[in-house]
């Protein structure tokens, strides 16, 4: 499962070390980074302080629809 995380820059220059050894993650724009629960699990442990994004969805979704489920 990946997640999209944003950091400070105080933060990032801490957490690159981790995030290079621990995941294929992909960088993206203003020191937000996609990675995998692992990578994170692994950041939180070492202290390392971050926020999660939460990606909008453009529809909208009954109840009973599951997120993250081919329709």
């Amino acid at each position: 499962m990946n997640i999209v995380l944003q950091f400070t820059a105080e933060e990032e220059a801490k957490a690159l070390p981790i995030l290079l050894r621990h995941s294929p993650g992909t960088v993206l724009a203003n020191r937000t980074y996609v990675v995998e629960h692992s990578a994170a699990a692994a950041l939180q442990d070492a202290g390392i302080k971050f926020r999660k994004m939460i990606p909008h969805l453009n529809m909208t979704l009954a109840e009973e629809d599951p997120i993250g489920e081919r329709i």
